[in-house]
């Protein structure tokens, strides 16, 4: 298992979701069988996350709007799936000297490569707010899991909070399995959309499946508020979430009761493995954060390794699909393939166009930055350590920790087990905020291997 075809390059691909999918159907159809990995057992990723076999929820419930969509990726992968070397639950947790690092079951093994091609998704971007460490909290995506994957609602009463359009189609998702969501509270204002309009018009027809989400919605009598200022996630360590309290756009706090929140402000690109190949990144102002860089058709800044997807620039599923079908092209160039022209052309004028629509996102919804100085001390804002955001603006200003990664050796910000992934745009912020410099020059936690936790039981292989 996974030797390439004598005389062919060895080409792995990270990730089973949308961009590594097309990207694997592209390499196929040029005569390139690559090797799959996947940390998760079965295709489609998060967005298009598969339910267990023995499930049986009509797509059109799973999925919503991307139904067809979602049906369309799982059907292509299944044909795939006997011409490749797909490897599920296989976590890839570093990259070194031309080789990938893998786990499965327990085993360690190190992967060579001619060509790598990073498509690991996205996880969600978050803010803290006081409370959010109490039993009943948890990620937009962390609650689509929970529904997807074992058909349950995260509570009796859920309210979604933050902004972006994964808050409406979480929450529209949730409405439709019959799960009772007592609000939507949004942190972006009416007037930031009006204002993007005209980059969100590059895409009217995703456009106008937003605007369904929201309507869907209020049909359902679910209360949208936008505009608010997130104030604390009510509760106990015992009893967990019993409500939230918030500011509404004229200024009054509102209380709502309810036992769970699902938390999210849109995704941040998972790019621990692109640092450990020792991508370059540079700060994306727009987006307030560190991006890979990558050229048109994916490239990095190393040799033989391709970003695609949402782990490098979070377009949504079609366009992770489109970035996975232009790095298997950049990939297939470098190894000496001939590639039509016009068909990258194509390709390429249609990522414009998603470029211009992610950018209309974020001026629609916007990182709350400002969000990070109003935290009071005793917010935790690591809650795998459990540190405050008191401690860390203690270290920044009486330890001179001005830097994202001196704070986190300071204070044991971002050390813990998800390695900053929840914590580390919200640090940046903070630090930024406390040292009174631009959040650009705090930098970014630096990727360590292994990206996700290994049993100490792992044994190590030779493949």
């Amino acid at each position: 298992m996974g030797q390439p075809v004598t005389g062919q390059p060895r080409v792995v691909i990270v990730g089973a979701g949308p961009a590594g999918v097309r990207c694997a159907q592209t390499l196929l159809a040029a005569g390139i069988s690559p090797i799959v990995i996947d940390e998760s057992r079965r295709d489609g990723g998060q967005i298009y996350r598969r339910q267990p076999e023995n499930f049986g929820r009509p797509y059109a419930k799973l999925y919503g709007t991307e139904a067809a969509r979602a049906e369309d990726l799982h059907t292509t992968f299944e044909r795939l799936r006997p011409k490749i070397d797909y490897r599920p639950n296989t976590l890839a947790w570093n990259v070194a000297e031309r080789k990938l690092h893998l786990v499965h079951e327990g085993h360690a093994s190190a992967l060579p490569y001619d060509a790598l091609i990073l498509c690991p998704g996205a996880t969600d971007r978050l803010m803290p707010v006081k409370g959010w460490q109490f039993a009943g909290t948890y990620s937009l995506g962390a609650s689509q899991i929970a529904l997807k994957s074992q058909a349950v609602s995260i509570g009796r009463k859920v309210v979604f909070m933050g902004s972006g359009p994964l808050l409406y189609l979480v929450a529209n998702q949730y409405v439709q399995a019959g799960a009772q969501v007592a609000a939507v509270l949004d942190t972006s204002k009416f007037a930031q959309r009006l204002r993007a309009l005209p980059k969100l018009l590059a895409r009217p027809d995703v456009l106008k499946k937003g605007a369904a989400l929201v309507s869907s919605l209020k049909k359902a009598g679910v209360s949208v508020v936008n505009g608010i200022e997130p104030l604390e996630i009510v509760g106990t360590d015992a009893d967990g979430v019993q409500g939230v309290t918030y500011r509404d756009a004229s200024g009054r706090e509102q209380r709502i009761v309810c036992d769970a929140v699902a938390l999210g402000y849109h995704l941040r690109p998972e790019t621990q493995l692109a640092d450990l190949a020792r991508c370059a990144f540079r700060f994306d102002e727009p987006t307030r954060q560190w991006l890979p860089q990558i050229d048109e058709l994916g490239r990095s800044s190393q040799a033989g390794v391709y970003l695609a997807g949402d782990g490098v620039r979070v377009l949504g599923a079609d366009g992770a699909e489109l970035a996975g079908r232009l790095a298997a092209y950049a990939a297939l160039s470098d190894l000496g393939h001939t590639i039509d022209a016009s068909t990258l052309d194509e390709l390429k004028r249609q990522q414009q166009k998603m470029d211009r629509f992610r950018l209309g996102l974020v001026e629609a919804f916007p990182w709350p930055a400002a969000q990070a100085a109003r935290l009071s001390d005793d917010t935790v804002v690591c809650r795998c350590e459990g540190i405050t955001v008191g401690e860390l603006r203690r270290v920044t200003r009486d330890e001179g920790a001005c830097e994202a990664n001196r704070a986190k050796a300071f204070s044991r910000v971002g050390m813990g087990r998800c390695q900053g992934r929840y914590c580390g745009h919200a640090a940046a912020e903070i630090i930024a905020d406390a040292a009174g410099v631009p959040v650009e020059m705090v930098g970014r936690l630096r990727g360590q291997a292994p990206v996700k936790p290994l049993s100490i039981a792992t044994v190590e292989e030779v493949e």
